[in-house]
């Protein structure tokens, strides 16, 4: 008798420690299938928090850091904080790559914010005075897609020897209203420039146009098109190219029902990529 009960009690805790067993499995299961994603707030961040349910279907966990800033999110993807980032352009993410060798790469592209140029007093091409000045942010990567967009209409000339998308000021050849461009501006302050300095031209990316109310569509004296060069994409430690999960996260956001939200929450002033648009 007392062996049977020897033999049920050894059974039972077999069974406990296997249900134990099980429920870390499941447990690291879950963990395994739980990514990080850094953007910025706007629309980056709300565009994730969108596909999160659908992604929650297919068993993946999204969860989203936040961040204001251009330098922050490599950083952060480059020491294994994130499992990826969505923020940057294909230019700004090879100039990052350049200037500090880290192994990063990206899976696909999302959307274009097309950058656009503002101006409290100006209100045509026209009338844009001999000597204004230009504000654009310090980040190189942008200073020779704002200067093409100038030279699109019509109010510089580059030196056709230089690729457009890395020209630089020292690449004007002409410029008849002897604008004056500054580049000394962090990116995220530029709207606020734009509200204070009202005799100026401000370039202002879309996502900090959103984010301080401006209708880039409406409010902007001059925009770039939807044959923007400059694809949105979701970055990532190169060796994590082929992560199941991270090419999971990117087929969502290329799905039909992601690319409606984009176009209906944003009307054009974010146009999606990819996918079936």
């Amino acid at each position: 008798m007392k062996k049977r009960i020897a033999f049920v009690a050894i059974l039972f805790v077999l069974i406990l420690a296997a249900c134990g067993g099980n429920e870390s499995d499941s447990n690291s299961e879950t963990e395994a299938h739980k990514i990080v994603v850094g953007a910025s707030s706007v629309p980056h961040a709300e565009i994730l928090e969108k596909a999160k349910p659908i992604l929650e279907e297919k068993g993946i966990t999204l969860e989203i850091e936040e961040y204001e800033d251009y330098v922050l999110p490599n950083d952060d993807l480059a020491n294994g904080t994130l499992d990826a980032n969505y923020f940057q352009h294909i230019p700004y993410l090879e100039q990052t790559i350049a200037d500090t060798g880290y192994e990063l790469d990206y899976i696909d592209g999302i959307h274009v914010e097309p950058i656009g140029v503002y101006s409290k007093a100006i209100t045509s091409l026209d009338d844009i005075p001999t000597g204004t000045e230009v504000l654009l942010s310090n980040s190189t990567a942008d200073h020779g897609r704002v200067l093409a967009l100038f030279e699109a209409n019509g109010l510089i000339k580059l030196d056709e020897s230089v690729e457009k998308a890395s020209a630089t000021i020292d690449d004007i050849v002409e410029n008849p209203k002897e604008l004056v461009f500054t580049p000394d501006f962090a990116a995220e302050l530029l709207p606020e420039l734009y509200a204070s300095e009202e005799d100026t031209l401000v370039a202002i990316n879309t996502n900090f146009a959103i984010a301080a109310d401006l209708n880039p569509l409406e409010d902007a004296l001059f925009i770039e098109d939807e044959n923007s060069p400059y694809v949105n994409v979701i970055a990532v430690r190169s060796e994590d190219k082929e992560n199941e999960d991270l090419k999971a996260l990117v087929e969502v956001l290329q799905s039909q029902e992601i690319q409606d939200f984009i176009l209906e929450e944003y009307e054009g002033s974010v146009v999606p990529v990819g996918g079936d648009n």
